[in-house]
């Protein structure tokens, strides 16, 4: 018994210094050389300040924001220690009172808009953090945020178009525009008081 014992124990420490201690080590080490935004989270400043992540999304309620996608995160909505999507299915009637409901709000902050509105407004995204939305998505606010912020929809249409990002590689995914990004760049354009 003593004779495997002792290989075993110093297997154990040698691995475990190896995988638990070297590694990571060397892994932090060249993210942080060679992607140092990505390794730190992708973190977005304003005022010298981190304001959120490009990664994450974030409750925008207010008629000068662009709103993103409904998170289906508990206890708090875009709470990334809960990221979870809703696991309603298309059948669900919890689902569909839901849409109904987000409907209802997008319609009361701008009865005049009798657009379809695009259905990334009103579900949840599958990690219920999704910091982007569709370009259609922020075309279908811009008349209540250049409204609200008192802008011309030119000049908000030209924000969009500044922040929306093209499909990865030029073949993955689909065209998007980050929440943040578009909010914090209206804040630099007309800040509200």
């Amino acid at each position: 018994m003593k004779f495997y014992l002792r290989p075993a124990l110093i297997l154990l420490v040698l691995l475990t210094v190896l995988t638990g201690v070297v590694y990571p080590l060397i892994v932090t080490a060249v993210a942080q050389a060679a992607f140092p935004g990505q390794a730190n989270g992708s973190l977005l400043e304003k005022n010298g300040k981190a304001v959120g992540s490009a990664l994450i999304g974030q409750q925008f309620d207010a008629p000068r924001y662009f709103w993103g996608r409904l998170s289906a995160t508990t206890p708090n909505p875009y709470n990334a220690q809960g990221s979870t999507g809703s696991n309603l299915g298309p059948t669900n009637p919890a689902l569909a009172d839901e849409v109904k409901g987000r409907i209802a709000a997008l319609r009361g902050a701008d009865p005049s808009n009798q657009m379809p509105i695009p259905v990334d407004l009103v579900t949840s995204s599958g990690s219920g953090l999704d910091p982007d939305i569709s370009p259609a998505a922020a075309a279908w606010q811009t008349a209540r945020v250049a409204r609200a912020r008192g802008l011309t929809l030119d000049a908000v249409n030209g924000l969009i178009a500044q922040h929306t990002s093209g499909r990865q590689l030029g073949v993955f995914g689909e065209r998007r525009v980050n929440v943040l990004q578009l909010n914090l760049a209206l804040d630099e354009v007309k800040p509200m008081q």
